[in-house]
Protein backbone atom coordinates (compact mmCIF):
# COMPACT_ATOMS: atom_id res chain seq x y z
CA UNK A 1 0.00 0.00 0.00
CA UNK A 2 1.41 3.32 -1.01
CA UNK A 3 1.47 5.81 1.86
CA UNK A 4 0.43 9.41 1.67
CA UNK A 5 3.24 11.80 0.78
CA UNK A 6 3.70 15.53 0.89
CA UNK A 7 5.36 17.87 -1.61
CA UNK A 8 6.64 21.16 -0.27
CA UNK A 9 5.98 24.41 -2.06
CA UNK A 10 9.60 24.65 -3.14
CA UNK A 11 9.34 21.28 -4.83
CA UNK A 12 6.26 22.46 -6.69
CA UNK A 13 8.19 25.39 -8.07
CA UNK A 14 10.95 23.08 -9.27
CA UNK A 15 8.60 20.53 -10.83
CA UNK A 16 5.72 22.67 -12.01
CA UNK A 17 5.20 20.67 -15.19
CA UNK A 18 6.36 17.26 -14.03
CA UNK A 19 3.48 14.78 -13.68
CA UNK A 20 3.26 12.51 -10.64
CA UNK A 21 4.11 8.94 -11.54
CA UNK A 22 0.90 7.06 -12.33
CA UNK A 23 -0.18 3.67 -11.02
CA UNK A 24 -2.99 1.40 -12.23
CA UNK A 25 -5.48 3.19 -10.03
CA UNK A 26 -4.77 6.07 -7.67
CA UNK A 27 -5.99 9.51 -6.68
CA UNK A 28 -3.78 12.59 -6.78
CA UNK A 29 -4.96 15.43 -4.54
CA UNK A 30 -3.85 19.05 -4.62
CA UNK A 31 -4.64 20.44 -1.18
CA UNK A 32 -4.59 23.76 0.63
CA UNK A 33 -5.28 21.82 3.84
CA UNK A 34 -2.27 20.49 5.67
CA UNK A 35 -1.67 16.75 5.11
CA UNK A 36 -2.01 15.77 8.76
CA UNK A 37 -5.54 17.20 8.76
CA UNK A 38 -6.71 14.99 5.91
CA UNK A 39 -4.55 11.89 6.39
CA UNK A 40 -7.14 10.07 8.54
CA UNK A 41 -9.53 10.39 5.58
CA UNK A 42 -7.09 9.27 2.93
CA UNK A 43 -5.98 6.35 5.07
CA UNK A 44 -9.59 5.27 5.63
CA UNK A 45 -10.35 5.52 1.91
CA UNK A 46 -7.31 3.46 0.96
CA UNK A 47 -8.14 0.86 3.59
CA UNK A 48 -11.68 0.53 2.26
CA UNK A 49 -10.92 0.56 -1.46
CA UNK A 50 -7.26 -0.36 -1.86
CA UNK A 51 -6.78 2.81 -3.93
CA UNK A 52 -3.67 4.78 -2.89
CA UNK A 53 -3.89 8.54 -2.43
CA UNK A 54 -1.09 10.99 -3.13
CA UNK A 55 -1.47 14.40 -1.48
CA UNK A 56 0.43 17.43 -2.71
CA UNK A 57 0.22 20.25 -0.17
CA UNK A 58 0.39 23.85 -1.40
CA UNK A 59 0.62 26.97 0.73
CA UNK A 60 -0.51 29.09 -2.22
CA UNK A 61 -0.61 29.24 -6.00
CA UNK A 62 -2.96 26.36 -6.75
CA UNK A 63 -4.68 28.11 -9.64
CA UNK A 64 -1.37 29.14 -11.17
CA UNK A 65 0.00 25.59 -10.91
CA UNK A 66 -3.07 24.00 -12.46
CA UNK A 67 -3.08 26.55 -15.28
CA UNK A 68 0.63 25.96 -15.96
CA UNK A 69 0.18 22.18 -16.08
CA UNK A 70 -2.89 22.32 -18.30
CA UNK A 71 -3.94 18.98 -19.75
CA UNK A 72 -0.80 17.34 -18.37
CA UNK A 73 -1.81 18.00 -14.78
CA UNK A 74 -1.78 14.90 -12.55
CA UNK A 75 -4.36 16.47 -10.21
CA UNK A 76 -7.58 14.50 -9.78
CA UNK A 77 -9.12 16.26 -6.79
CA UNK A 78 -8.78 19.74 -5.33
CA UNK A 79 -9.18 20.25 -1.57
CA UNK A 80 -9.45 23.74 -0.17
CA UNK A 81 -11.10 25.92 2.46
CA UNK A 82 -13.16 29.09 2.08
CA UNK A 83 -15.81 29.70 -0.53
CA UNK A 84 -13.68 32.30 -2.31
CA UNK A 85 -11.00 29.72 -3.06
CA UNK A 86 -13.55 27.18 -4.23
CA UNK A 87 -15.19 29.80 -6.43
CA UNK A 88 -11.75 30.84 -7.67
CA UNK A 89 -10.84 27.45 -9.15
CA UNK A 90 -14.31 27.20 -10.70
CA UNK A 91 -14.12 30.69 -12.22
CA UNK A 92 -10.68 29.85 -13.63
CA UNK A 93 -12.19 26.89 -15.51
CA UNK A 94 -10.08 24.34 -13.62
CA UNK A 95 -12.86 22.02 -12.46
CA UNK A 96 -15.53 19.86 -14.08
CA UNK A 97 -19.12 19.20 -13.02
CA UNK A 98 -20.03 16.00 -11.21
CA UNK A 99 -23.54 14.58 -11.56
CA UNK A 100 -23.74 12.04 -8.76
CA UNK A 101 -26.74 11.00 -6.67
CA UNK A 102 -24.63 10.15 -3.61
CA UNK A 103 -23.07 13.60 -3.54
CA UNK A 104 -26.33 15.49 -4.01
CA UNK A 105 -28.04 13.33 -1.38
CA UNK A 106 -25.33 13.88 1.25
CA UNK A 107 -24.36 17.50 0.53
CA UNK A 108 -27.15 20.05 1.13
CA UNK A 109 -27.77 22.46 -1.75
CA UNK A 110 -26.47 25.51 0.12
CA UNK A 111 -23.11 23.77 0.56
CA UNK A 112 -22.47 22.83 -3.06
CA UNK A 113 -22.09 24.68 -6.31
CA UNK A 114 -25.40 25.08 -8.19
CA UNK A 115 -23.60 23.67 -11.21
CA UNK A 116 -22.07 20.82 -9.18
CA UNK A 117 -18.53 22.09 -9.74
CA UNK A 118 -17.61 21.83 -6.04
CA UNK A 119 -19.01 20.13 -2.94
CA UNK A 120 -18.65 21.11 0.69
CA UNK A 121 -17.42 18.60 3.25
CA UNK A 122 -17.49 20.42 6.56
CA UNK A 123 -18.48 23.85 7.83
CA UNK A 124 -17.11 26.30 10.34
CA UNK A 125 -19.01 29.23 11.82
CA UNK A 126 -17.68 32.79 11.89
CA UNK A 127 -18.42 33.65 15.49
CA UNK A 128 -17.65 36.10 18.28
CA UNK A 129 -15.18 35.28 21.02
CA UNK A 130 -16.30 37.23 24.10
CA UNK A 131 -14.46 37.88 27.35
CA UNK A 132 -15.97 35.89 30.21
CA UNK A 133 -15.11 38.72 32.59
CA UNK A 134 -16.16 41.81 30.61
CA UNK A 135 -19.01 40.73 28.32
CA UNK A 136 -22.35 39.64 29.76
CA UNK A 137 -24.35 36.73 28.33
CA UNK A 138 -26.64 37.98 25.58
CA UNK A 139 -24.77 41.25 25.17
CA UNK A 140 -23.93 40.49 21.54
CA UNK A 141 -26.41 38.58 19.39
CA UNK A 142 -26.09 39.83 15.80
CA UNK A 143 -23.38 40.77 13.32
CA UNK A 144 -25.18 44.07 12.84
CA UNK A 145 -24.62 44.78 16.54
CA UNK A 146 -20.85 44.86 16.06
CA UNK A 147 -21.22 48.38 14.63
CA UNK A 148 -23.02 49.64 17.74
CA UNK A 149 -21.01 52.41 19.48
CA UNK A 150 -21.28 50.48 22.76
CA UNK A 151 -18.37 48.40 21.44
CA UNK A 152 -16.12 51.39 20.77
CA UNK A 153 -12.53 50.44 21.57
CA UNK A 154 -13.55 46.88 22.44
CA UNK A 155 -13.23 44.81 19.21
CA UNK A 156 -10.18 43.01 17.82
CA UNK A 157 -10.07 41.38 14.40
CA UNK A 158 -7.69 40.23 11.70
CA UNK A 159 -7.12 42.09 8.42
CA UNK A 160 -10.12 43.22 6.44
CA UNK A 161 -8.55 41.84 3.26
CA UNK A 162 -8.22 38.30 4.65
CA UNK A 163 -10.46 35.74 2.95
CA UNK A 164 -12.41 35.04 6.15
CA UNK A 165 -13.22 38.71 6.69
CA UNK A 166 -14.12 39.24 3.06
CA UNK A 167 -16.50 36.29 3.21
CA UNK A 168 -18.31 37.82 6.20
CA UNK A 169 -18.52 41.22 4.49
CA UNK A 170 -19.77 39.49 1.33
CA UNK A 171 -22.49 37.79 3.36
CA UNK A 172 -23.44 41.16 4.86
CA UNK A 173 -23.77 42.58 1.35
CA UNK A 174 -25.94 39.62 0.37
CA UNK A 175 -28.33 40.35 3.24
CA UNK A 176 -28.30 44.16 3.35
CA UNK A 177 -26.83 45.58 0.15
CA UNK A 178 -23.74 47.64 -0.59
CA UNK A 179 -24.63 50.92 1.13
CA UNK A 180 -25.69 49.33 4.41
CA UNK A 181 -22.62 47.11 4.33
CA UNK A 182 -20.36 50.14 3.96
CA UNK A 183 -22.03 51.89 6.90
CA UNK A 184 -21.70 48.73 8.98
CA UNK A 185 -18.02 48.29 8.09
CA UNK A 186 -17.31 51.90 9.03
CA UNK A 187 -19.04 51.30 12.36
CA UNK A 188 -17.03 48.17 13.07
CA UNK A 189 -13.81 50.00 12.22
CA UNK A 190 -14.75 52.81 14.63
CA UNK A 191 -15.14 50.20 17.37
CA UNK A 192 -11.73 48.56 16.93
CA UNK A 193 -9.38 48.53 19.90
CA UNK A 194 -6.34 48.36 17.60
CA UNK A 195 -5.48 48.08 13.91
CA UNK A 196 -6.42 44.70 12.39
CA UNK A 197 -3.52 42.31 12.78
CA UNK A 198 -2.60 38.67 13.37
CA UNK A 199 -4.74 35.57 12.96
CA UNK A 200 -7.93 34.55 14.76
CA UNK A 201 -6.05 33.10 17.72
CA UNK A 202 -4.08 36.32 18.13
CA UNK A 203 -7.38 38.12 18.71
CA UNK A 204 -8.34 35.74 21.52
CA UNK A 205 -4.90 36.26 23.06
CA UNK A 206 -5.59 40.01 22.96
CA UNK A 207 -8.86 39.47 24.83
CA UNK A 208 -7.01 37.40 27.44
CA UNK A 209 -4.43 40.21 27.74
CA UNK A 210 -7.16 42.83 28.23
CA UNK A 211 -6.57 44.68 24.96
CA UNK A 212 -10.16 44.14 23.78
CA UNK A 213 -13.38 42.46 24.89
CA UNK A 214 -14.65 40.67 21.79
CA UNK A 215 -13.18 39.38 18.55
CA UNK A 216 -14.35 37.71 15.34
CA UNK A 217 -13.03 34.24 14.53
CA UNK A 218 -13.74 30.76 13.21
CA UNK A 219 -15.09 28.14 15.61
CA UNK A 220 -12.35 25.57 14.98
CA UNK A 221 -9.71 27.83 16.48
CA UNK A 222 -11.23 27.16 19.88
CA UNK A 223 -10.40 23.47 19.49
CA UNK A 224 -6.89 24.26 18.32
CA UNK A 225 -6.26 26.57 21.27
CA UNK A 226 -7.63 24.11 23.82
CA UNK A 227 -5.18 21.42 22.73
CA UNK A 228 -2.19 23.79 22.91
CA UNK A 229 -0.83 24.10 26.49
CA UNK A 230 0.25 27.71 25.94
CA UNK A 231 -2.97 28.80 24.26
CA UNK A 232 -5.45 26.96 26.48
CA UNK A 233 -5.39 29.87 28.92
CA UNK A 234 -6.46 32.19 26.12
CA UNK A 235 -9.33 29.88 25.17
CA UNK A 236 -10.48 29.55 28.77
CA UNK A 237 -10.83 33.34 29.02
CA UNK A 238 -13.58 33.58 26.38
CA UNK A 239 -17.05 32.31 25.55
CA UNK A 240 -18.09 31.22 22.06
CA UNK A 241 -21.04 33.32 20.85
CA UNK A 242 -22.99 32.53 17.66
CA UNK A 243 -24.28 35.84 16.26
CA UNK A 244 -26.78 35.88 13.40
CA UNK A 245 -27.74 38.21 10.61
CA UNK A 246 -31.03 39.90 11.43
CA UNK A 247 -33.77 37.67 10.05
CA UNK A 248 -31.28 34.96 9.06
CA UNK A 249 -28.68 32.65 10.61
CA UNK A 250 -25.02 32.42 11.56
CA UNK A 251 -22.46 32.93 8.80
CA UNK A 252 -20.65 29.72 7.90
CA UNK A 253 -17.93 28.83 5.45
CA UNK A 254 -16.81 25.48 4.11
CA UNK A 255 -13.99 23.16 3.39
CA UNK A 256 -14.68 21.48 0.10
CA UNK A 257 -13.59 19.40 -2.86
CA UNK A 258 -13.75 19.65 -6.63
CA UNK A 259 -12.93 17.31 -9.49
CA UNK A 260 -10.00 18.70 -11.48
CA UNK A 261 -10.72 19.54 -15.12
CA UNK A 262 -8.16 17.12 -16.55
CA UNK A 263 -8.33 14.43 -13.84
CA UNK A 264 -6.38 11.44 -15.24
CA UNK A 265 -7.89 9.07 -12.67
CA UNK A 266 -11.49 10.24 -12.88
CA UNK A 267 -13.18 6.98 -11.88
CA UNK A 268 -11.00 6.56 -8.78
CA UNK A 269 -11.47 10.23 -7.93
CA UNK A 270 -15.25 9.86 -8.12
CA UNK A 271 -15.05 6.90 -5.75
CA UNK A 272 -13.12 9.09 -3.32
CA UNK A 273 -15.62 11.93 -3.64
CA UNK A 274 -18.46 9.54 -2.81
CA UNK A 275 -16.49 8.25 0.17
CA UNK A 276 -15.74 11.77 1.42
CA UNK A 277 -19.41 12.70 1.20
CA UNK A 278 -20.42 9.72 3.33
CA UNK A 279 -21.55 10.40 6.91
CA UNK A 280 -18.71 8.31 8.35
CA UNK A 281 -15.98 10.15 6.44
CA UNK A 282 -17.48 13.56 7.19
CA UNK A 283 -17.54 12.85 10.91
CA UNK A 284 -13.88 11.76 10.77
CA UNK A 285 -12.93 14.93 8.87
CA UNK A 286 -14.97 17.23 11.10
CA UNK A 287 -13.62 15.71 14.31
CA UNK A 288 -10.04 16.01 13.10
CA UNK A 289 -10.54 19.71 12.34
CA UNK A 290 -13.04 20.77 15.05
CA UNK A 291 -15.62 21.51 12.36
CA UNK A 292 -19.21 20.51 11.58
CA UNK A 293 -20.12 17.65 9.22
CA UNK A 294 -22.95 18.46 6.81
CA UNK A 295 -24.35 15.11 5.64
CA UNK A 296 -27.85 14.36 6.95
CA UNK A 297 -27.78 12.51 10.27
CA UNK A 298 -24.21 13.44 11.16
CA UNK A 299 -23.09 15.16 14.34
CA UNK A 300 -20.10 17.17 15.45
CA UNK A 301 -17.93 15.64 18.16
CA UNK A 302 -18.64 16.31 21.83
CA UNK A 303 -16.09 19.13 22.20
CA UNK A 304 -17.49 21.07 19.27
CA UNK A 305 -21.07 20.51 20.45
CA UNK A 306 -20.09 21.84 23.88
CA UNK A 307 -19.65 25.32 22.38
CA UNK A 308 -23.39 25.55 21.73
CA UNK A 309 -25.89 25.13 18.92
CA UNK A 310 -26.74 27.55 16.13
CA UNK A 311 -28.79 27.91 12.96
CA UNK A 312 -26.56 28.29 9.89
CA UNK A 313 -27.34 30.98 7.33
CA UNK A 314 -29.16 29.25 4.47
CA UNK A 315 -27.85 31.49 1.68
CA UNK A 316 -26.00 29.51 -1.00
CA UNK A 317 -22.33 30.23 -0.59
CA UNK A 318 -21.80 30.85 -4.30
CA UNK A 319 -24.13 33.86 -3.94
CA UNK A 320 -21.92 35.05 -1.10
CA UNK A 321 -18.78 34.47 -3.18
CA UNK A 322 -20.27 36.60 -5.93
CA UNK A 323 -19.92 39.67 -3.70
CA UNK A 324 -16.23 39.19 -2.95
CA UNK A 325 -14.99 41.91 -5.32
CA UNK A 326 -17.52 44.36 -3.87
CA UNK A 327 -16.48 43.39 -0.34
CA UNK A 328 -12.81 44.02 -1.09
CA UNK A 329 -13.65 47.40 -2.60
CA UNK A 330 -15.58 48.38 0.55
CA UNK A 331 -12.74 47.29 2.83
CA UNK A 332 -10.38 49.48 0.82
CA UNK A 333 -12.80 52.42 0.64
CA UNK A 334 -13.23 52.62 4.40
CA UNK A 335 -9.51 51.96 4.92
CA UNK A 336 -10.45 49.20 7.36
CA UNK A 337 -6.84 48.18 8.03
CA UNK A 338 -5.60 51.75 8.31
Amino acid sequence: MKTIHTLATALFAATALTPVAASAEEVNVYSYRQPELIQPLTDAFTEETGIPVNVAFLNQGMIERLEAEGQRSPADLIFTVDISRLAGVVDAGLTQPVENDTLTANIPAEYRDPGNQWFGLTTRARIVYASKERVADGEVTTYEDLADPKWKGRICTRSGTHAYTLALVSAYIQHHGIEDAKTWLEGVKANLARKPQGNDRAQVKAIWAGECDISIGNTYYMGQMLKDPEQKEWADSVNVVFPVFEGAGTHVNVSGMALAKHAPNKDAALKMMEFLASPTAQEIYASQNYEYPIAPGTEADDLVKSWGSFTPDSVNLMEVAGHRAEALKLVQEVDFDG
